[in-house]
């Protein structure tokens, strides 16, 4: 069997963003292979563990990849300061022709995108993927995912960081469909009343809702007070366009601070912020630009000094030009701006912006976490939800295949061995 079909088999998907299916993906032709263990967000350790624990099966599974699709360059990106990744990976690259890049500390670093451009010097265009530019992008724990599928085994599991708000922040492997809450209580709790992050401090999503699974892309679980800025920020008002429209100046300091912006997207914040006040679209402009806001959300958390929220003002109009139908035009509106290392946002300056200092408490491993009863998402991939292959009162064997994908889906398997005591349309759930 071919890589490719273990890695179809296996159910593999990016586990670091939208869950695109990997072996679409790796099914083509490249000059250069990324790895991505920078780990974009705050707070998150992931990545770093992967590195520093499975640095010898990561070198050998980018060797197979690299060869799959017959690329002239292999890197693996990490930050400086993962001082215990980088003597793991570079014990494992000797001799292998396998690059190291060692990235600085800023955000968002790890966004793909801004990867490329800055070991490549090329810019993704609108609408586009790495791909058009000779490159692939993997993070590096779909590169361990894909390093057991070569190995006949399923995704089962995830590595999930718990931090933030909580008495002792941890990392730790779980099966997927494991309850959030079950990992909060891994890490010894909540401090106080808290609001829950699904994912990073900036990108991250609010809930409250501790049931929630673990998916396969799911790579952090923080609590934050309540009454924290950050939250506030993410919330939605009906007097955003109010505020937006008595106290934004049209300074463009968002569009200024706008890392995709700075690689010569045209992505302009203050339009969109000029659009949402109004009401009228019209004064968007040129709205291709929109197409490539990857929500990183500086433009709301760090350059606009009234505290208006940019970037949800982005979202809600790439999502309107969406459902209008409007599509966008690969292109690359003008040349970088030279001066793009000096807009750089520091990893601390940031965190000491948003009032996470305090939470930049490290998470060791803390093991595997056992769960008795899991919901399996039908739905942990770009595409559409996958068909059940069980039904209630069954009985399934962890690694059992379960989920039969359907377009750009990915195989489900179970992730504990038990009884199938519930099928709807979003989920399976096995009881040990």
């Amino acid at each position: 069997m071919g890589l490719i079909e273990q890695i179809r088999d296996a159910g593999v998907v990016g586990a670091g963003g939208a869950g695109f299916p990997t072996d679409r993906k790796l099914d083509c032709k490249a000059e250069i292979l990324i790895i991505n263990g920078i780990e974009c967000e705050p707070l998150l350790r992931t990545d770093r563990h992967v590195m520093e624990q499975h640095a010898a099966e990561i070198v050998r599974t980018v060797r197979a990849v690299r060869d799959q699709i017959g690329a002239k360059r292999a890197v693996i990106a990490l930050k400086r300061h993962y001082e215990k990744a980088a003597a793991s990976l570079e014990a494992a690259v000797k001799g292998t022709k396998v690059e190291l890049y060692r990235s600085e500390s800023f955000y968002p670093a790890g966004d793909e995108q801004n990867l490329v451009f800055s070991i490549t010097g090329r810019t993704v265009p609108t609408g586009g993927i790495p791909l058009d530019v000779g490159c692939v992008v993997c993070n590096v724990s779909t590169v361990l995912n894909i390093a057991r599928a070569m190995e006949g085994q399923p995704v089962t599991d995830k590595m999930v960081t718990v931090a933030g708000s909580v008495a002792s922040p941890v990392t730790v492997t779980c099966p997927v469909g494991t309850p959030l809450r079950r990992l909060l209580e891994a890490a010894g709790g909540p401090v106080g009343d808290c609001v829950f992050l699904v994912g990073g401090p900036l990108m991250g999503k609010v809930t409250e809702d501790l049931d929630q699974p673990v998916t396969k892309t799911t790579g952090g679980l923080l609590a934050l007070p309540r009454e924290h800025m950050l939250l506030k920020k993410k919330t939605a008002s009906r007097r955003d366009a109010m505020i937006a429209r008595a106290v934004c100046s049209q300074c463009s300091m968002c569009t200024q601070m706008c890392p995709r912006n700075a690689m010569g997207l045209n992505v302009q914040p203050h339009k969109a912020m000029r659009a949402f006040a109004s009401g009228n679209q019209k004064l968007l402009g040129d709205w291709n630009g929109v197409f490539s806001c990857c929500d990183c959300g500086i433009c709301t958390y760090f350059a606009c000094n009234f505290g208006l929220k940019p970037s949800m003002a982005m979202q809600q109009i790439k999502s309107r030009l969406s459902a209008e139908g409007n599509k966008p035009v690969k292109e690359v509106k003008y040349q970088p701006d030279n001066g793009i290392r000096n807009k750089r946002i520091p990893t601390g300056r940031l965190m000491q912006r948003l009032d996470l200092e305090r939470y930049a408490r490290e998470a060791p491993l803390a093991g595997y976490l056992s769960c008795d009863a899991v919901r399996i998402p039908l739905k942990m991939h770009i595409g559409a939800p996958d068909v059940p292959l069980v039904a209630p009162g069954e009985t399934v064997e962890r690694g059992q295949l379960i989920g039969k994908p359907q377009a750009l889906g990915a195989n489900i398997h179970a992730s504990i061995g038990g009884k199938v005591t519930a099928v709807t349309d979003q989920y399976i759930e096995i009881r040990k």
